[in-house]
């Protein structure tokens, strides 16, 4: 999971420290990396690190990085690569000149593509998908730059939401089936995509819309324009964006996430009623299904688990109890709002079972009479390598068991997942979400 930005100004030269507090905004969909690519009379000049935006970016940082366009990113690693290789914007040269990435998402051909690739000769760097779009377009550029990149989208699959700077344009792209976001927004006369409208609302812009599904925006010379670059299909946004990823201040798709996740857990409490003293959320993705479902079921919502917002990176565990303390720095109990009381514990989702099972015990062991699970998603049954970035489904604890035997896992006293119906009625009934980590039914074939 990644976080995009990118902003095109006719006179500001200082654009960092506006993409700065973009990233900020954005900082909840990654806290491995962060980078800032600018465009400086044709001379891209960039900075990237590991670490939170405020870790990897100082005033001199900033005051240095001069230029009226720019591109940023903030990262989640995967298990097992190597971040560091990984850091973007990535910033390459070719050829025709100069060129900046920032990407958010997934290719399934990643490995058909690059070995294409390397079999002509190209050496690669990393293991980013960035990487392979980039030599793709090096590869198609003869005269056009916006031909090349057509060219090159037209051979990816997967999600994408692509930001690149060249020399003089920002351009922002879509894939066919609007899986991940992406929405333009102007701050006066500038223009800047975003992962979400947060974003734009924390640096002072305004929302101007979200790009189209198989759509790239071009922004050249202060003008935008939009262009094809393959044919729409039927739209299929991942419905983690919704319930997890994005911020609950952020609409996608002209959809308040608030309101979605407020209304699924509604729904989640009149599908999954249960008799309790106290309703509290694993914070913060769990915090809003929470309040639907105390408004719903007429038990009171309070706060039982508290987040520490200031921690930064997690490093190398190397055994069980450090990874123990690892949770307890980040969540703590408040004991007196638990201690000898029916608890009824809203997430927003089972995915591998870890952290809720550490965060169940925490609770009774600060005294919670009985902790209930509840879930404002159905169980995750699939991997996707589209979105969630679960590629092994023997790492899901839903796949091939009962809810009886997650609830023996996870020590719960009771434990009951929305109903995908439910869920999909609460964004709204509309058939335009990927549901296949829940059922497996992706826009793929061979995903």
């Amino acid at each position: 999971m990644s976080g995009v930005i990118g902003i095109y100004s006719r006179e500001n030269r200082y654009i960092s420290k506006i993409m700065y507090y973009g990233l900020y905004a954005l900082q909840h969909r990654g806290q491995d990396s962060a980078g800032i690519a600018v465009n400086n009379n044709g001379y891209i000049d960039y900075h990237k690190d590991l670490g939170l935006v405020q870790e990897v970016f100082d005033k001199d940082e900033l005051n240095r990085l001069r230029g009226n366009i720019g591109i940023g990113h903030i990262r989640q690693g995967i298990a097992g690569e190597n971040i560091t290789a990984n850091i973007e914007p990535l910033v390459a040269g070719y050829k025709k000149g100069a060129l900046a990435l920032a990407y958010d998402g997934s290719l399934i051909n990643f490995v058909e593509l690059r070995e294409k690739l390397e079999d002509g000769g190209i050496i690669f760097q990393s293991s980013m998908d960035t990487e392979v779009i980039a030599n793709l377009i090096a590869k198609y550029h003869k005269d056009d730059i916006e031909q090349a990149i057509i060219e090159a989208v037209k051979d990816i699959k997967g999600s994408y939401a692509l930001v690149i700077m060249t020399n003089d344009r920002l351009i922002g792209i879509r894939d066919p089936y609007g899986m991940k976001p992406l929405c333009i927004g102007k701050l006066e006369e500038d223009y800047i995509l975003s992962s979400e409208t947060c974003a734009l609302d924390t640096i002072g812009a305004e929302f101007v819309r979200d790009v189209e599904p198989g759509e790239m925006v071009e922004i050249i010379q202060g003008e935008i324009k939009s262009l094809r670059t393959k044919k729409p299909e039927a739209k299929n946004i991942c419905l983690f964006e919704i319930i997890y990823f994005a911020r609950p201040d952020s609409k996608l798709d002209g959809k308040s996430i608030y309101l979605i996740r407020r209304e699924a857990g509604r729904n989640l409490a009149k599908e999954c009623p249960q008799g309790g003293d106290i309703v509290i959320s694993a914070p913060d993705s769990g915090t809003v299904a929470a309040i639907g479902y105390a408004e719903e079921s007429g038990i009171p919502y309070d706060e039982g688990l508290i987040k520490n917002r200031y921690v930064g990176r997690t490093f190398i565990k190397p055994t069980q109890e450090l990874r123990e303390q690892g949770v307890r720095i980040k969540l703590n109990v408040l004991k007196e709002n638990v201690e000898g009381k029916r608890v009824i514990l809203v997430d927003d989702s089972i995915v591998r079972g870890t952290t809720m099972k550490r965060t169940v015990s925490m609770l009774k062991k600060a005294g919670a009479k009985e902790v209930h699970v509840r879930i404002s998603a159905p169980p995750v049954t699939h991997s996707c390598n589209l979105g969630i970035n679960t590629s092994r489904g023997d790492n899901l604890i839903a796949k091939g068991k009962t809810i009886d035997e997650i609830k023996e896992i996870i020590d719960a006293d009771s434990l009951c997942f929305l109903s995908l119906k439910g869920l999909l009625e609460a964004a709204g009934g509309e058939d335009i979400y990927c549901t296949g980590c829940f059922e497996g039914n992706y826009p793929f074939r061979d995903q």
